[in-house]
């Protein structure tokens, strides 16, 4: 049953929708799914004829690229994963390109690091990017800069991984909504693949210490590295900067429609604007 707090997501306007790797690719072989990614297009082009605004995180860069140089296995040394990235960004981009053209919609790259965000003139400068995009109607895709920042793992210049960088790209264009899309459903008392009594929950108004303390840095894929703790953490920045989150599962993208419909599907963190809102003290306290 639908509840007044869903109701309300069908008037959202500008919304970032992240979809990690295990969401983009075969569960065996590790490749790119094009028939999931084809219906996330067709998704995202029916919320643009709506007259929203649309900005996709996309991980999947790293996976594009075992998959074009026929690797199949994760690769392990920085300079492995930022080969990778460099082959996988490009073809990756490539459909996108090719899949939301169908659709007489224009994709266009954003490719962040730390370093953007934390100096203050390409903060700005990358701001004004995502506005005058938007205006121009396209689809902003984003996705950290790995081959120069590799997300996979701790790195001074990094974000760690795309659940914290998408919600700190909608606190940066003022989004009223963020949808993580995962391998899990939404949040739960505990990790409910080893505690089938672990309890749903569908509805967070506050995130308290209690809350934050069932995250745990851990993920069921071979390909995605966001464990329910980044998505926690993501929760923080997305809310305190006045936007409402969603976490549900990627398996079927029709999700994003059916949420921002108002039906009650996954885990939803209300916003509750901080007025002393600094995006550069999460970043630093995060990173």
């Amino acid at each position: 049953m639908n509840t007044w707090e869903r109701e309300k997501l069908k008037d959202k306007k500008r919304i970032v929708i992240k979809i990690g790797s295990s969401s983009l690719t075969h569960a065996y072989t590790g490749d790119l799914n094009l028939m999931k990614i084809e219906k996330l297009v067709r998704v995202i082009s029916d919320l643009k004829g709506q007259g929203k605004e649309v900005v996709l995180v996309s991980s999947g860069a790293i996976a594009a690229g075992r998959q074009a140089l026929g690797h199949h296995t994760k690769p392990v040394t920085i300079s492995e994963k930022q080969a990778y990235a460099a082959v996988g960004q490009a073809r990756l981009m490539m459909v996108y390109q090719k899949l939301f053209a169908e659709y007489n919609q224009i994709a266009a790259q954003v490719l962040l690091t730390k370093n953007t965000m934390v100096n203050d003139s390409s903060r700005y400068n990358a701001q004004n990017t995502f506005d005058e995009l938007l205006k121009l109607g396209t689809i902003p895709i984003v996705n950290e800069n790995d081959t120069v920042s590799t997300s996979e793992i701790p790195l001074v210049d990094n974000f760690g991984d795309n659940d914290r960088l998408s919600a700190i790209v909608a606190a940066l264009i003022g989004a009223d909504l963020l949808i993580l899309l995962s391998d899990i459903d939404g949040l739960y008392s505990d990790d409910p693949r080893q505690n089938p009594d672990a309890e749903f929950i569908g509805l967070v108004r506050e995130i308290t210490p209690k809350l934050l303390d069932m995250g745990k840095s851990t993920s069921g894929s071979d390909v995605g590295t966001g464990g329910m703790a980044a998505k926690l953490a993501a929760a923080r920045i997305a809310t305190d900067s006045g936007s409402d989150m969603v976490i549900a599962n990627g398996d079927q993208v029709d999700v994003i429609g059916q949420i921002v419909e108002g039906e009650v599907k996954g885990t939803l963190f209300l916003a509750h604007p901080n007025h002393d809102f600094d995006l550069m003290d999460y970043i630093n306290h995060e990173y």
